[in-house]
Parts: C-alpha cells; structure tokens; sequence
C-alpha cells in the first residue's frame, strides 16, 4: 500500500514539473484534430494532476480524454521542461482500470491474454495455431457471415486479427558464417512472432552474413507493452521480468528488436521495474540503428532495385528511441534505390497498440492523413520498423486499393543479398 501512495506521489510531483507553456499542443495528433485543450498532453497532465490530488473526479469525462491519448510520446520530445508525460499517463491508467465498467468475460478474456498467454512461447505457438486455423479453414468466414459477433461486441476485434503466417520454432542459436563479429539476442515479441516471421528470418540471415551469432532465447514472450499501455501494469512487469530472466547469463554484445514499440518498452524496463540499474535496458537496439553500426557490409553485395521507397518513422522509434534516422541509413546501402521520408512522418498514424481498435474513428483520421500522403508519393515500397504500423497501414492501403507493400526495412535490405524467406 505505501509502494502504491508512493509511486502516486512521484506521478503527481512530475505532473507538476509541467509549466503549461503549450509548446507541446502542435505535436499531439489529437490535439491537432480536436482542438481541444482537453486532448492535449497540457490538458491531459491537468486531469491527470487533478485526479492524483483527489480535485477532480474520476468519471466517464476524464477517462474519454486520457483513452484518447496514443501515446505517440511526441510532447515529450517538444517540452523545454522534459516531462515524462509518457510515465505519467501510464500510470494512471491502471487507477482507470479498476473503476472501468466493462462486460465481466471480457475482462477475463483480457486476464488470461495479458497474465497467461502473452508470456509464454508455448501458448503463443498454440495461439498462432489456433488463429491460423481459424482464418486458413473456412471457420472465419462462416463466424463472419453469422450474427456471432455482432452480439458479443467483437466485430472491430475480430476485423483487426493480423493474418497469422505459419508458426514456427526458431533454434536457440543461429551461428555466424565466417568470422565472428560478435553475439547478439534477438527479442521476438508476441504480435512479430505470429503475424511477420519473415522479418525475424531476415533479420538472422542478415545477422550471421554480417559475422554475427543470433541467440533467441526459449523463454522469451511479450514485452509488455500491451499490457502496460491497457492500464494493466501488474502482467507488464511479470512480462518484463521473464525476458530479464530468458536474457540473463548470456554474454550478448546487444538484444535486438524488430518491432519498436518493443524496442521502446525493452528500453525502459529499469523504469518499469523500479530498479535502479539499467537491467538489459542499456544492450536493447533497433535492428536498424545496429546494422547502421555494424561491421562486415563490405563482404556483402546487394542487388541494385530501382524503385522509389518511402520510410515511415514509428512514434517508438522516434520519439522514444530516438532512432529514426537508422533506417534510412541501412536502406541506402541498396544501391539504385530511392529513399525519402512520408510527408508527416512527425504525426502518429493511428495504430498506436491497441488503440486503433478501441478509438477506430481518431485512429481512421490519422490513418487517412498518410493514405493521402502515400498517395501523392509513387512509390512502390512503404518502409516501417513497427508491425502494428505495418499491418494498420496496409489495411488502409488495401481498403483504397492502393498496390504498394509494406515491408520492414531490414526484410528489403535481406531480399538485396539474396534472402528468400527462410534463414
């Protein structure tokens, strides 16, 4: 209970680091569409505030506003004073979680989600299975033409499943070829693992081809990030713990993640965990700021692909990481290639977790904003680091019509040295 008060207290001791200056309100996505002081982060850190000090109640109003929020962290890079908005409005949702009216399955759907299935490979795989199943048998298109979900509430849900690629079972330890550069750990997270094994592959044979021995420890499972951001901050840190566990006693030179919003999460989890040292916090790099970094390029040639490539920065990645510039950097070894950023890159596109599925019509605002600027491109590749990215993105561009793919940029840079799904 005094752990509790005091972690309250240090929320509500940065809330107030904040000077209402503003500055911020220009980079919060829900801000710009809203014009609301409400949905801004100032507004926001004012509820927030408001609610720590017992001035305000917790109701229905002040929970619309903080639901809202994406996240995206981008007032964080804008304040002169660094408010750690992101940890403030973190914390918080977990005192909305509690009070929030919610159908009691599905509050036990999420319970078995977040405390039972996310960190466990084995349930993942069996997961990954069932979901295949369901969409490879006939059964999803029979569910779809009933009136099933539409009475439990789970048409949206349903409509979000990413498409589940065979799931597979990676060896603990992928070898260099040739010399040996080094070891590193490859973090495989949850969504990644069932929905883009293919960028994981392409990831471990561009490692090894570079000198480097891929370990992919067994017990590794979710990040956390899901929980932690649904206000169910007890199964993020059990999740956190487990992969400091899974990642421990191996003497790795960096944990490399393919997907940002875990590289972001794995980033942070000193804070999480409330540990003063830097757990494995301080080895977690995105693929692309690694290979930006590593040796062996020269041994390696790439095909040349004269076609035009435009970069999605991830808000994880940029903000949070501040690691946005890496992938451009790996892309522009393919030679003949063309590469710019997508006009608006400093704004979220919407798919933000979860969000996109429990705030579909901000997520559908900030979504069309990049379809629109896709389309002005010519391009015939999308570049992103995320896979919620990825996936929310190539929704919309299929539901336009749109023929361009999505693809990780470390899977295009794989495809150049000769990459054909398998490592």
């Amino acid at each position: 209970m005094d752990n509790d008060r005091d972690k309250l207290m240090r929320l509500t001791q940065e809330a107030n680091r904040c000077v209402a200056c503003g500055l911020c309100l220009p980079h919060c996505p829900t801000y710009r569409k809203t014009q609301s002081e409400a949905d801004s982060p100032r507004g926001r850190i004012a509820l927030m505030k408001g609610v720590l000090e017992n001035k305000i109640p917790l109701n229905q109003s002040f929970v619309q506003h903080i639901d809202a929020c994406l996240t995206c962290r981008a007032c964080e890079n804008a304040c002169p004073s660094s408010v750690e908005y992101g940890r403030i409005v973190d914390g918080v949702r977990p005192l909305i979680e509690q009070q929030r009216q919610q159908a009691g399955w599905k509050k036990m759907l999420r319970a078995v989600v977040f405390g039972k299935v996310l960190g466990s490979p084995a349930r993942l795989r069996l997961l990954g299975r069932a979901l295949r199943f369901y969409q490879q048998s006939g059964l999803q298109s029979l569910v779809r033409w009933s009136s099933a979900l539409k009475v439990l509430t789970l048409s949206e849900l349903e409509a979000e499943l990413p498409e589940v690629t065979p799931v597979r079972n990676w060896r603990e330890i992928y070898s260099a070829i040739g010399t040996e550069q080094g070891k590193v750990g490859l973090f495989l997270g949850c969504v990644a693992r069932l929905s883009d094994a293919e960028t994981l592959n392409a990831t471990i044979f561009v490692l090894n081809r570079l000198g480097y021995t891929v370990h992919i420890p067994k017990q590794q499972g979710c990040c956390g990030a899901l929980p932690q951001h649904a206000g169910h901050l007890e199964e993020a840190v059990q999740l956190a713990l487990n992969n400091k566990q899974a990642f421990s006693g191996i003497a790795l030179d960096a944990i490399i993640s393919t997907a940002s919003g875990c590289g972001a999460l794995l980033g942070e989890y000193h804070t999480l965990l409330d540990f003063p040292e830097p757990v494995l916090s301080a080895k977690v790099m995105d693929v692309g700021e690694f290979l930006s970094q590593a040796a062996g390029w020269d041994a390696i040639p790439l095909k040349p692909l004269a076609a035009k490539v435009v970069v999605q920065d991830p808000c994880t990645l940029r903000n949070v990481q501040h690691a946005a510039q890496f992938p451009y950097a790996v892309l522009a070894r393919i030679p003949q290639a063309t590469v710019e950023p997508l006009a608006g890159n400093e704004l979220c596109c919407g798919a933000a977790g979860l969000y996109h599925i429990q705030q579909p019509e901000m997520a559908g605002m900030l979504r069309d904003d990049k379809i629109a600027a896709l389309q002005q491109t010519g391009a015939q590749y999308l570049v992103t680091s995320n896979v919620g990215c990825a996936m929310w993105l190539a929704q919309g561009l299929h539901m336009c019509g749109m023929k361009m793919e999505v693809i990780h940029p470390v899977t295009l840079v794989a495809r150049q040295m000769g990459f054909t799904g398998k490592c």
